[in-house]
């Protein structure tokens, strides 16, 4: 049996029909950037987000961009975020001018341990932003309050979280800032890339619209300089399409969880799953493990078909671009020992049961 890490071609067979049809409709009008699908995407968005205002772009990196330079936030300034995340969290900052600074994870969790961030502020810290990874919702409340306490800006990279819900609430709702990547893998992707950020203060929302387009707040007048992060017709429209489904999708993405949790029960300690803690109602954009002998249970499970995977083997504070900062291997304990051990195994909302159980199976036999 092929059970693929990802199988966009079924997921895309569904919508088909109306994708085609809305990017013949953009060809014969000859309408291709930031107009009135990109804006439709952006109220719909909004709406689902439970926030005032979206401004989409053209990948999740600019999203993250967009939202520090929107914050005023710059030269000299530090912003505080986690290791173990796509390299883009980290780069945004150093864009805006900034300099990451990285705190550690909580062991159970895998998202950033509080803890950790008050231990990290400095005089020069500005801002935090906290990584909803793999889908699983961070201890808001907490980190809501150390941003206040310290006058910090709280920014939510939610590029793996969309739908993805605190204390019942979206994550998106809950009156930061959050920004979302639609790179093709995620739990809605373009055709391509595509980025957006959504929130409820009106000053940013403006300041974030205008930097997206070269810095214009009216035709040819740049009040700032700007950067060219517009995101296209054709992306508006796929993910317009996408986001009607994403209740449903994420749905068959909690229940294909259960039943891996269910399946995987047992294996401990050579095999641990990940339950999302209780205040978090996880989007499931991975479903990881971690693993003793995981380099070759990866290797094992691709031979017998299985498109298993690992995010990230490096965690960013170690990464070469940021040599010059001065981290050591054993400054972030937690992060460094989940990189070692962590593998993500299959996940998307068409996988079947059979594909689920031939997975669970392949693993009991390699650990047998």
């Amino acid at each position: 049996m092929q059970v693929p890490f990802l199988d966009l071609k079924t997921q895309h067979k569904d919508i088909e029909e109306d994708i085609k049809k809305e990017f013949s409709d953009i060809l014969e009008n000859t309408a291709f950037v930031s107009g009135k699908r990109v804006e439709n995407f952006e109220s719909e968005l909004s709406d689902y987000c439970g926030s005032n205002y979206a401004v989409a772009c053209n990948s999740g990196t600019s999203a993250l961009h967009l939202a520090l330079m929107g914050h005023g936030i710059g030269d000299k300034d530090e912003v505080i975020t986690q290791p173990n995340t796509f390299f883009a969290t980290a780069e945004a900052i150093s864009h805006a001018g900034a300099t990451p600074v990285f705190a550690d994870i909580d062991p159970q969790a895998l998202t950033l341990d509080p803890k950790k961030v008050e231990d990290a502020i400095t005089e020069k810290t500005r801002a935090i932003i906290v990584v909803h990874i793999y889908g699983i919702a961070s201890p808001m409340d907490e980190l809501r309050e150390i941003a206040d306490k310290n006058n910090l800006v709280l920014i939510e990279d939610a590029a793996q979280a969309h739908g993805a819900e605190y204390r019942g609430k979206r994550l998106s709702s809950l009156g930061g800032t959050t920004c979302f990547s639609f790179y093709p893998s995620k739990v809605i992707g373009a055709a391509g890339e595509g980025g957006a950020i959504v929130t409820n203060n009106r000053e940013i929302y403006e300041r974030m619209l205008a930097l997206r387009d070269h810095g214009q707040t009216a035709k040819h007048e740049h009040t700032y300089v700007g950067y060219n992060y517009r995101m296209t017709e054709l992306q508006g429209a796929v993910l317009a399409i996408k986001l009607k489904k994403l209740d449903n999708w994420l749905a068959s993405r909690r229940n294909n969880a259960a039943l891996y949790s269910r399946l995987l029960a047992g294996l401990e300690p050579r095999l641990t799953t990940h339950p999302s803690p209780e205040y978090s109602n996880c989007a499931y954009y991975l479903y990881v493990v971690s693993a003793r002998d995981r380099d070759n249970l990866k290797k094992y499970l691709n031979e017998n078909g299985i498109g298993a995977a690992v995010h990230y083997p490096t965690p960013v504070h170690l990464q070469p671009a940021y040599k010059e900062l001065g981290y050591n291997r054993g400054d972030m304990p937690c992060a460094e020992k989940h990189a070692e051990e962590i593998l993500s195994l299959p996940m998307y909302p068409e996988l079947k049961e059979e594909q689920i159980k031939y997975v669970c199976d392949k693993i009991k036999e390699f650990y047998s």
